[in-house]
């Protein structure tokens, strides 16, 4: 059993960073309290930080600036979502007026997320994300919101949509357009696998092609936008669809959801899924350059440039594909817009191939981040075998949290039976997010109202905002349970099963939290603590040891 330390960790008084950063003394000693299975302290441990510890030292030259911090965003929001869910989005609301409205306000919504986030990590620069800002809020019981946390990261962080995303696109390209089959999640594998194997062995070159796709990707939305202008002006190889003459009817069939508050829910998931990765750099903090004035530049530059880029790649969409087709493509639906302005020819085949690229540009960005939460969360001990799954071996790069990323994104991959299994990963790789973004824009209005939290950041944001963001993650997290109007089994499996999923694996961190805390460390009889140490030139010690209880 792990327990990491924090010297004075429940003192409200303390300024918002303090409570979640180790000692910074330079000395050879360092303190770590020490709880029992009950949280009951136990007292101050001390022990010296020498060189059997882990060690963690970014060098300047490897730190991320602005424009990298930009292309890391990018390539996490931009993957697999905008070239593949606009059809269920469609589908689920058989309005061209809705699902543009939809992609609109999504990008409003992301930004008030960005808000939120912006303050939090600014106070917070360290890398996590929303386990420093579940911690900072949620200290009491002891662990249960990191549990919870590192549960979901674990288990639900995956890179599975945007691999097998790239598989079936690579089909695409080669002339077989397989919407789902083992060769397909084949190729998804050989995928994931050479990404982590990057960015373990060349972690360079994995940032540089992480950011050179960044640039590409964006080019291929430039370049849909501008064909989609070219097709309203009648330069398409099929008739008008005439999909803007009555915008707003909504149609009703097969192939279409028939509304209702399930459909508007699951297609509301679906476009935030598309905008996820916003949150991409607060994972990082700890690696970027400045990191507060990095994160403040950065993020809201991605955001709004995408935001605007998806409307309008919507709107090219729609001026080339009918809604009969547009309904029933799934995530081929970017290659039947290639198909309609540019035929069955060599240039729209090789456009299907780019956006293979720019799905394989998502899993970089999707695993670098996600890694390094991986191994935040095995410092602190808080991950069975913690020490190596926060070892640095043997390329002094995280390899060990990478390797546990690709662990979970194959067996997601090849768990699935055969059928419509795309949705549904994406649909459960989102769903348990919106609970956790709910807790952490609660917590971020507590500490507003809360005056004895004593709560400062550099980036403000108005209560409203924050309450509008805890508003549509509430609705994004209790909306799925309502049954449909349509078929239960519409998209290949029960409406509830990505809910009752994704709240079951946030029940799994509840009870990972009771056996960590409690059972575990009353039948082994002592618990391992994990002390971290920084010393005045940033490098880190991370060492574990057996404390009797």
């Amino acid at each position: 059993m792990y327990f990491n330390y924090s010297t004075e960790v429940d003192d409200p008084d303390r300024k918002s960073l303090e409570p979640l950063l180790p000692s910074s003394s330079t000395s050879s000693e360092t303190a770590s309290e020490v709880y029992d299975e009950n949280g009951n302290r136990l007292g101050l441990n001390y022990g010296a930080i020498d060189g059997d510890g882990l060690r963690y030292e970014i060098p300047e030259s490897q730190k991320i600036g602005v424009a990298g911090a930009v292309f890391l965003i990018l390539n996490k929001m931009i993957g697999t979502g905008i070239f593949s869910t606009p059809s269920s989005i469609f589908a689920s609301t058989g309005s061209v007026g809705l699902s543009l409205l939809m992609w609109a306000v999504a990008g409003i919504l992301t930004l008030s997320g960005l808000s939120v986030y912006l303050e939090f990590g600014l106070a917070i620069p360290l890398s996590g994300g929303e386990k420093n800002y579940l911690e900072r809020v949620f200290r009491r019981p002891r662990y249960l919101a990191t549990s919870v946390f590192a549960v979901q990261m674990i288990l639900l962080g995956f890179s599975a949509g945007n691999s097998l995303a790239f598989g079936r696109y690579v089909l695409l390209a080669a002339g077989h357009p397989l919407p789902d089959g083992w060769v397909a999640r084949s190729i998804a594998v050989l995928c994931i696998t050479f990404v982590v194997v990057l960015h373990a062995a060349a972690p360079r070159w994995g940032l540089r092609l992480t950011n050179a796709l960044g640039v590409f990707k964006v080019l291929v939305l430039l370049v849909i936008i501008l064909s989609g202008f070219a097709a309203l002006a009648g330069y398409r190889l099929v008739p008008d669809p005439h999909n803007f003459d009555n915008i707003w009817a909504i149609e009703k069939g097969d192939g279409y959801g028939g509304g209702g508050a399930y459909a508007f829910a699951t297609a509301l998931l679906q476009v935030v899924y598309s905008y996820k990765g916003w949150e991409n750099a607060n994972y990082v903090l700890g690696e970027l350059k400045n990191p507060r004035r990095t994160l403040s530049i950065a993020a809201p530059i991605a955001v709004v440039g995408v935001t605007v880029c998806y409307v309008l790649v919507n709107v090219a969409y729609f001026a080339a594909i009918p809604k009969a087709d547009l309904a029933k493509s799934e995530v081929i639906v970017a290659g039947l817009f290639f198909r309609n302005v540019f035929g069955e020819s060599a240039a729209a085949r090789s456009l299907p191939a780019f956006v293979a690229l720019s799905n394989i540009g998502n899993v970089l960005a999707v695993s670098f981040a996600h890694s390094r939460v991986n191994q935040e969360l095995a410092k602190e001990g808080i991950l069975p075998y913690s020490s190596f799954w926060a070892s640095m071996k043997p390329f002094k790069t995280p390899a060990s949290s990478l390797f546990l990323h690709w662990i979970v994104t194959v067996i997601v991959l090849l768990a699935p039976p055969p059928g419509p299994a795309y949705n549904f990963i994406v649909n459960l790789y989102t769903y348990p997010g919106a609970w956790i973004n709910a807790f952490v824009a609660g917590g971020l209005i507590y500490l507003h109202y809360n005056k004895s939290e004593n709560w400062s950041s550099p980036w403000q944001t108005h209560v409203s905002v924050a309450f509008v963001y805890l508003l549509l993650n509430a609705f994004l997290a209790i909306t799925p349970f309502i049954p449909p109007n349509s078929d239960w089994n519409a998209d290949g499996y029960p409406y509830y099963a990505f809910p009752i999923v994704g709240t079951g694996v946030l029940f799994l961190g509840v009870l990972y939290w009771a056996l960590w805390t409690k059972v575990w460390p009353r039948l082994g009889g002592y618990i391992v603590v994990s002390e971290r140490h920084i010393a005045e030139d940033g490098t880190e010690v991370v060492r574990y040891r057996n404390v009797p209880t």
